[in-house]
């Protein structure tokens, strides 16, 4: 069996979609993208494929190493997130033409329901109360907020307490059962950060998300002593010798790799056993299309230490398209009760609706996240 061919789909909202043929008919499905970047990851990966047709499918570690270390400039965002989608592909090429998902080939299953959480409140957090009430009340016993909208260096109280009362009001509308996140986004420099942490502590917060950029994560041991808020950190980190750094120095109990950008299934799976080895969970980051949660939940179904995994149904950067819509079977991520039951069909478990992404990749997208600005003029983290 060899690589017959790489054909890639730019589809709204904001996703691309790479779709790996062998010789024989199998396909095998990725999502390489970095959000707002995906012609330059579409490029990548283009250059990549040399290295790809005519090569055996089911040589993934090869492949990975080849594209990784064969080249003398390697890692960050663009490079690793072409990898992590055609590595994925490689793992549903392998897991079809065995007839096993992909988790059969990583160890097996070590549970059969997995735990997922849902957004509220968008990137400047509004009425958060009655949209995590909605999500509860769909059977979500998790959601995951933005903690804050802009921050300055150094902000004011009102800001503080703006964005403590709005926990508050999510922490009085569902109840102690029921976990929330809040993703500081990289938005909050390190004394703010601890500022509102130990502000939000007396609500109980599930986990705190980057609450500094990842090139500042030498501050999370500071952070992290000074709070019993488990903090968690790592969409933006690249293959396990990021993570390597992080968890040697300490300060995150929770790392959260994305698969479409840290690698793919197998470099996420090594990193998932060094984070065991520091006694940390793992909740993979995903605000991405269907591909991409497939791949993450192949991933959390073969992890121990996997705990939550993030979805994007109904996320506010999904305009137009929604999680659900490339799927001929949408059913296979049905949520019952804040869980979605383990995926037993070959590969990544899921079957793509190539005609309706097709029918998609010609309207395409040209989606940027926004910049903005505080009120001097200065441009700030989004």
């Amino acid at each position: 069996m060899k690589i017959k061919s790489i054909e890639l789909f730019k589809v709204p909202p904001r996703w691309l979609f790479l779709k790996m043929t062998t010789d024989d008919g199998i396909v095998g499905w990725g999502e390489p993208i970095v959000e707002g970047k995906a012609d330059t990851v579409r490029a990548a990966v283009e250059e990549m494929s040399e290295f790809l047709i005519g090569r055996d499918p089911g040589h993934v570690e090869d492949l990975w190493q080849v594209l990784y270390r064969g080249g003398f400039y390697r890692g960050g965002p663009i490079l690793t997130s072409a990898i992590s989608g055609i590595e994925q592909a490689l793992w549903d090429i392998k897991g079809k033409s065995l007839g096993v998902p992909v988790y059969d080939l990583l160890g097996g299953p070590v549970r059969e329901k997995m735990r997922v959480y849902a957004w509220i409140g968008g990137d400047k957090p509004d009425d958060v109360a009655a949209a995590a009430r909605e999500k509860i009340a769909q059977g979500y016993t998790a959601i995951k907020m933005n903690g804050t909208a802009e921050m300055e260096w150094i902000d004011s109280w009102q800001k503080v307490e703006e964005a403590v009362e709005r926990l508050a009001a999510v922490r009085e509308a569902i109840g102690s059962a029921n976990g929330i996140g809040v993703d500081l986004h990289g938005r909050v420099h390190k004394t703010m950060a601890k500022v509102l942490i130990k502000e939000m502590e007396p609500f109980k917060p599930m986990f705190i998300e980057e609450p500094v950029l990842p090139e500042n994560n030498e501050a999370l041991l500071e952070i992290a002593k000074g709070s019993s808020v488990p903090i968690a950190t790592g969409e933006r980190m690249y293959t396990r010798w990021d993570f390597k750094r992080l968890l040697t120095q300490g300060g995150a109990d929770i790392i959260q790799p994305d698969l479409s950008h840290a690698g793919g299934i197998w470099e996420v799976r090594k990193i998932a056993a060094m984070a065991e080895a520091f006694d940390v969970a793992v909740a993979p980051h995903c605000p991405l299309g269907p591909i991409a949660l497939a791949a993450s939940l192949q991933l959390d179904f073969c992890t121990p230490n996997a705990f939550i995994q993030e979805q994007s149904l109904g996320i506010h950067y999904n305009q137009g398209s929604d999680l659900l819509d490339y799927l001929a079977d949408p059913s296979v991520f049905e949520y019952e009760n804040g869980f979605v039951k383990r995926l037993t069909k070959p590969g990544l478990g899921i079957e793509m609706n190539e005609a309706k992404i097709r029918e998609m990749a010609a309207v395409g997208h040209q989606w940027r996240n926004p910049v903005w600005r505080n009120e001097d003029g200065t441009v700030t983290e989004w």
